[in-house]
């Protein structure tokens, strides 16, 4: 949201493509995050549209958002999410497709790593970025939630969101991966 008011973007002029994959608790819990996120900071719910991949790939998400992108030609500029990098890469494909440039896409995915081969293009993309856990931390606090059960009877949550994470971009994310040794 934040890089779209950055760009100058009238709001009535856009929309967000939310590439879904309900049947998937966590596809479900990161896509419904991120619109979750979306309508806090403002973005009107009328102008987010959910639309199923049948598989979570690119090939399966660019046929996807081509289905979502015919159906809405009054929009001018789209935000894309999905439930992990590739997801987000089909749908910008799709708006490629249909001759949207990147200045008029933000797309951010999540796990970092299927996103390097994007951001090292050596012109920018509707893939703005992509939200890279933190594998070390997330090894760390597991390690110690087991330890705690093993030795002191404290028993895990059953769910642990995963909340420690970085937005890497063209500008950082070969900084951001050498950090995590990646």
């Amino acid at each position: 949201y934040k890089e779209m008011q950055k760009r100058g973007w009238d709001v009535k002029d856009t929309a967000v493509m939310a590439i879904t994959a309900d049947e998937l608790d966590t596809a479900r819990r990161r896509t419904t995050g991120s619109i979750d996120a979306l309508k806090a900071a403002g973005f009107p719910d009328a102008q987010i549209y959910r639309v199923p991949t049948k598989s979570n790939d690119i090939p399966g998400a660019f046929d996807a958002g081509n289905s979502m992108l015919v159906q809405h030609p009054q929009v001018k500029h789209w935000l894309i999410v999905g439930m992990n990098d590739n997801t987000v890469l089909g749908g910008v494909r799709a708006t490629e497709g249909q001759g949207f440039k990147a200045p008029d896409v933000i797309g951010i995915g999540i796990n970092g790593v299927d996103a390097v081969n994007e951001l090292s293009k050596a012109q920018p993309t509707g893939f703005y970025g992509s939200l890279l856990p933190s594998p070390d931390i997330h090894g760390y606090k597991t390690s110690e939630m087991l330890y705690n059960w093993v030795t002191k009877g404290v028993e895990p949550p059953k769910f642990t969101a995963v909340t420690d994470v970085v937005l890497i971009t063209r500008d950082n994310f070969k900084e951001e991966l050498a950090k995590k040794g990646l």
